[in-house]
């Protein structure tokens, strides 16, 4: 699933294409993803102008100059793709179901796109999702944080307010281990299997380590480290893993950076080899998930 870096990425691709424009068209090509999509989504749609985006945690939100904001959440395997439209204006869905040209004449959407939306000015947006675990929705912009799917979400962990102070807080009492502790959406929104692996590995933190033994040194150490590792993701777009690409198509290239995550049994870039001890990077598994970490350095 993309996380944080990965849904920023996809957002500021799509501000570049949408922000400011009007959305001459929309279309579905189903009545549901994860979830049904909400009453008269294309008509609520078409005609609006995107005036500006706004990401929480995972999920992409959209504001439109209508009172209402699109919520999206790219799910497992989703992925939006902008790119221009050439000759003819791009087919929006006609009334037999299928997509129809501006002459009228029928033709079958891309597998498995299942919102269209195309601008004035020649830009088409698709959401592309085969397994189907993205969701879309609408709901009044001044409403955002009151949605049941924003409302139980934690600090943003590139705002000020994600502090050490903050993070020890949030973790004191907990005796899950740290990888799931940082996992919980309620503790620090936007983060998963891939950052936290390698935010713990930074900032020398076992992810078997028991969440309410970190608040204080381990979490100043910590959450610079985890702010650190996002934001250069975000700068190299993103990790390109199975299904993710950015809004331009474009595949992101944090993965080349990786310290530990899927680097089983290679040299951790922290031990100087065999004579120190360190036998490399290791994988378990924790709540049915891969982890990846260094036992040397990660205490």
């Amino acid at each position: 699933m993309p996380e944080l870096p990965e849904v920023e990425t996809v957002m500021r691709g799509l501000a570049a294409v949408l922000e400011g424009r009007r959305i001459a068209h929309a279309a579905t090509t189903r009545p549901d993803m994860r979830w049904p999509f909400p009453d008269r989504l294309a008509e609520r749609l078409s005609g609006a102008t995107v005036t500006g985006f706004r990401r929480r945690g995972k999920y992409i939100l959209a504001r439109l100059d209508t009172a209402e904001s699109l919520l999206i959440h790219l799910g497992m395997s989703g992925r939006l793709v902008a790119r221009p439209m050439n000759g003819p204006p791009v087919p929006w869905m006609g009334p037999t179901g299928r997509f129809s040209d501006a002459r009228g004449h029928n033709m079958p959407p891309e597998a498995h796109e299942h919102l269209v939306m195309e601008t004035e000015d020649g830009t088409r947006i698709g959401f592309v999702d085969p397994r189907r675990f993205g969701c879309v929705d609408l709901m009044p912009t001044a409403g955002e944080d009151r949605h049941r799917l924003l409302a139980g979400l934690g600090p943003e962990p590139l705002e000020e307010d994600f502090t050490p102070e903050a993070l020890s807080a949030a973790l004191a009492g907990k005796r899950a281990p740290m990888k799931a502790a940082l996992l919980d959406q309620g503790v620090v929104a936007g983060l998963g299997n891939i950052y936290v692996a390698e935010a713990l590995f930074r900032a020398g933190i076992s992810p078997k380590r028991l969440a309410h033994t970190v608040p204080g040194k381990r979490a100043e150490r910590l959450v610079p480290a985890i702010k650190a590792v996002l934001e250069e993701a975000i700068g190299a777009g993103g990790s390109s893993l199975r299904d993710y690409v950015r809004a331009d198509g474009e595949l992101g290239r944090f993965q080349d950076r990786f310290a530990v995550y899927d680097r089983d049994g290679q040299p951790c870039p922290l031990c100087p080899g065999l004579e120190s001890g360190c036998t490399g990077v290791k994988r378990i598994v924790q709540s049915g998930r891969s982890t990846f970490w260094c036992p040397r350095t990660q205490r």
